[in-house]
């Protein structure tokens, strides 16, 4: 039986080449997709919204962090791809009673790249996952992006406002924009507005998710920081460790040049 380890090294058994796979993280649900497991895949979150055919016509087994266990157990899967972060740890736990499953942990571009081989590998589509890696790494290799020293606060939730922290993948995905984080915090922390003020952000990025952050929300902000430059950005570049990626270098250069610009 081939054994693989998943990226908090544990051992993940399998029979064989997975037939039966449910995907409980977005990004990597779009990646299955993106690698043609149409049928294989048979069951995802209400959040794995990549592609919207799939969406519309795949199995939803709940939330994130909100599954139906007994939904997924019906269903009978033979692999189950998690994430260390997006999912609920005592949730995933119970999934192991079910059928083996991967868990990936990602906070830079070299664990997503790492994630998309070892899933290749498994799902038996190396090949098709190491091109992906390639054209991943020669977009982000192909911009330079020039260090702005311009320092930002990346608003992930309201009330209460939370930051994207030290040692996310948003966080990572900033540096690579030559932008500097101004929270000192780990992971996502809670700031209130003087805190925020006190920050002092040239920039303020309002995600589009978790929290759809939307243009009727900037004028609060504003009001607070009148001195900063307050951009509505796409959420799913910041944070989708998958085929996304692809996408991703050629917004972060558009993105990063307008404000640079303007």
């Amino acid at each position: 039986m081939p054994i693989f380890r998943d990226q908090l090294s544990r051992k993940v058994e399998l029979s064989g080449i997975p037939k039966r796979i449910i995907s409980i993280v977005p990004s990597q649900t779009e990646l299955l997709f993106y690698l043609g497991l149409n049928v294989e895949v048979i069951g995802i979150t209400k959040f794995c919204i990549h592609p919207a055919d799939r969406f519309n016509s795949t199995t939803k087994v709940g939330g994130t962090k909100q599954l139906d266990v007994e939904k997924i157990r019906l269903l009978t899967p033979d692999l189950i791809i998690a994430n260390k972060e997006e999912n609920d740890r005592l949730q995933v736990e119970e999934l192991m009673n079910i059928c083996p499953v991967w868990i990936s942990d990602i906070f830079d571009l070299e664990s997503a790249l790492q994630m998309i081989v070892c899933i290749g590998d498994m799902i038996g589509k190396p090949g098709q996952a190491n091109v992906l890696c390639t054209e991943i790494n020669g977009g982000f290799k192909g911009i330079k992006f020039s260090v702005t020293r311009l320092g930002v606060a990346y608003l992930i939730w309201r009330k209460p406002y939370m930051l994207a922290g030290r040692g996310t993948f948003i966080d990572s995905m900033l540096q690579t924009c030559g932008l500097n984080n101004v929270t000192e915090g780990e992971r996502y922390p809670e700031i209130d507005a003087n805190a925020l003020v006190a920050a002092n952000p040239d920039l303020l990025f309002l995600s589009s998710e978790p929290y759809p952050f939307a243009q009727k929300h900037i004028e609060e902000f504003r009001a607070l920081l009148p001195n900063a430059k307050i951009v509505l950005v796409d959420g799913e570049m910041f944070s989708w460790y998958g085929s996304r990626l692809l996408y991703a270098p050629v917004y972060f250069k558009q993105l990063i040049n307008g404000l640079v610009k303007n």
